[in-house]
């Protein structure tokens, strides 16, 4: 082992104004979830804006399910991007190698945390998966190959990944020192150790990668299959799923590595070449991803039956239609943004935060209406529309859940490198 200055590297240990006050937002925001959560629990999902589908005239899926398909889109991105680094080996994006990894496991944790609050009764809905679950069905393989396989891969991936860097910090004097040496289990970085740590790694990078595909598919078939429900039933669900869940993780991705850069001033190991990486990326994933729209509205509007074409018309011109355009607007300016830099080959930082942010304000809004319209305008019954607003309860939860995530990588980075 090499020597070692005194102090852990990367802002490892060290408490700055700005980490404290982004860490007492995030406390806030999760306290208030909670207390929200509480509440449902103890009064019923009737203090939500869910309701039964027809006479009700509501929907039972709602902000809950889109939430659980964003985060685990996020998640998709995260470990996809660590995965192809090591077996492409691509050394411009290894910096983003753990970042990545992080971001998956605590979205996939969110997006679990995201069903327990939509089912009301978590513990009855636990007791009763084993019982009735029926292994055929897609909705039982979102939770085998997601929340399961995907986040036992992805923390495997993660406890080997780090173990270099926790036998580096083992061996630095600090009040984490344990906790290092814990995760380093042993290792020295002997050539047997990292020969074995490599091809381990690449057979593990190798098996998620196809894991992921299957897995995000599969929650795309829980809507594409639904053939009594219009809006849902459709060929494209799948690949439209896997390819928003790279646009808004890898737009998230830019967001970290922007606030990371900036507050490790990590200006050089975080350099504009990886920004660059991710803009081709984002760019390829949103010209693909609004060539699937444009082929859903065709399809819907010109050769689609009633059904279809009403609930396609509600997303055009009814109560969707401000979030469904909204969405498209904040797809095609980041699209043009990525296209100007691309073809200039001026690269602006600053300008891909924006893109990265509205693609994920994008991401938020088509989860919402892939679950949301069919429901309230989709049915095949004589019911009227019916109407979805999420509650203030609702709301709460769901930023409680992004402010237990943000607390969560604020902590882990002053611990870990």
């Amino acid at each position: 082992m090499r020597k070692h200055s005194e102090r852990l590297p990367y802002g490892v240990g060290q408490i700055t104004p700005g980490w404290l006050l982004l860490v007492g937002l995030a406390a806030t925001a999760f306290a208030s979830g909670l207390q929200a959560y509480l509440q449902q629990l103890n009064e019923g999902l009737v203090v939500t804006g869910l309701r039964d589908i027809g006479t009700m005239g509501g929907a039972p899926w709602g902000l809950y399910v889109a939430f659980d398909i964003y985060f685990v889109g996020i998640s998709f991105a995260g470990i996809t991007v660590a995965a192809l680094v090591r077996l492409l080996n691509l050394k411009e994006l290894k910096p983003l190698s753990r970042m990545a990894e992080l971001m998956t496991i605590i979205a996939l944790i969110l997006a679990a945390l995201a069903i327990l609050a939509d089912l009301g009764q978590p513990l009855r809905g636990l007791l009763n998966l084993p019982r009735y679950a029926r292994p055929q069905s897609p909705l039982f393989g979102t939770f085998t190959l997601v929340v399961a396989g995907h986040l036992f891969a992805s923390l495997v991936y993660f406890f080997l990944d780090g173990r270099r860097d926790a036998a580096v910090c083992a061996h630095i004097p600090s009040p984490f020192q344990w906790f290092h040496r814990l995760w380093a289990s042993g290792y020295r970085g002997t050539p047997a150790e990292q020969e074995r740590h490599h091809r381990t790694s690449f057979w593990l990078a190798i098996a998620i990668v196809p894991l992921l595909i299957t897995a995000h598919s599969t929650l795309g078939f829980v809507f594409g299959l639904q053939v009594g429900r219009p809006g849902w039933y459709s060929a494209l669900q799948a690949p439209a799923f896997v390819v928003m869940a790279g646009i808004s993780g890898l737009g998230l991705l830019i967001l970290l590595a922007a606030i990371f850069r900036r507050a490790l001033r990590a200006h050089e190991r975080l350099n504009l070449t990886i920004f660059q990486w991710l803009g081709r990326f984002l760019f390829l994933l949103i010209a693909i991803y609004l060539y699937f729209a444009v082929v859903e509205v065709l399809t819907g509007m010109y050769t689609g039956g009633h059904y279809e074409r009403r609930v396609m018309e509600t997303l055009l011109f009814g109560a969707y239609a401000p979030i469904y355009w909204f969405s498209i607007f904040c797809l095609v300016l980041p699209l043009g943004m990525l296209a100007v830099q691309l073809l200039s080959h001026r690269w602006s930082i600053p300008l891909l935060v924006l893109s990265g942010l509205m693609v994920n304000l994008a991401a938020v809004g088509k989860r919402l209406l892939i679950v949301v319209p069919s429901q309230t305008h989709g049915t095949l019954l004589p019911y009227g529309p019916g109407v979805y607003i999420p509650s203030p309860v609702e709301i709460r939860i769901i930023l409680g859940l992004i402010g237990l995530g943000t607390l969560i990588y604020a902590l882990f980075a002053k611990v870990f490198p």
